[in-house]
């Protein structure tokens, strides 16, 4: 199995910034996608950003957030700056690859509170 531990939400006010992290463990062979999404309330999840071969953005927060990605500890990070209200929602950690007797997974966090205040 593989988990994924979020950490760096929290309650910021607009234009102020947050980093989360997330952290994979377990028996894992190699990771080839990790990602953010996210949900706010009475809306569908979606996709933030995430880096593999290559990176992607939402429209919404091009040019305003940042992921990156250290290999070697298997963590993805998503540096927020200029939050804006609209930008509160639960964030969820996805990441997918080969796990031990090479079977893929694609495993979730448990999400964690960003909440921005105007």
């Amino acid at each position: 199995q593989v988990q994924l531990a979020e950490s760096g939400g929290g309650l910021v006010q607009a234009g102020g910034s947050l980093r989360l992290s997330c952290a994979a463990s377990g028996s894992i062979i190699s990771i080839n996608v990790m990602g953010w999404y996210r949900q706010a309330p009475g809306k569908q999840r979606e996709l933030v950003a995430t880096v593999g071969v290559t990176t992607r953005y939402a429209d919404s927060v091009k040019g305003r957030f940042t992921i990156s990605r250290d290999n070697v500890k298997n963590t993805v990070y998503l540096q927020m700056n200029s939050l804006k209200p609209e930008d509160t929602a639960v964030y969820f950690c996805n990441a997918g690859g080969v796990r031990t007797g090479f079977i893929r997974f694609d495993s979730w966090g448990q999400g964690t509170q960003v909440t921005v205040s105007s």
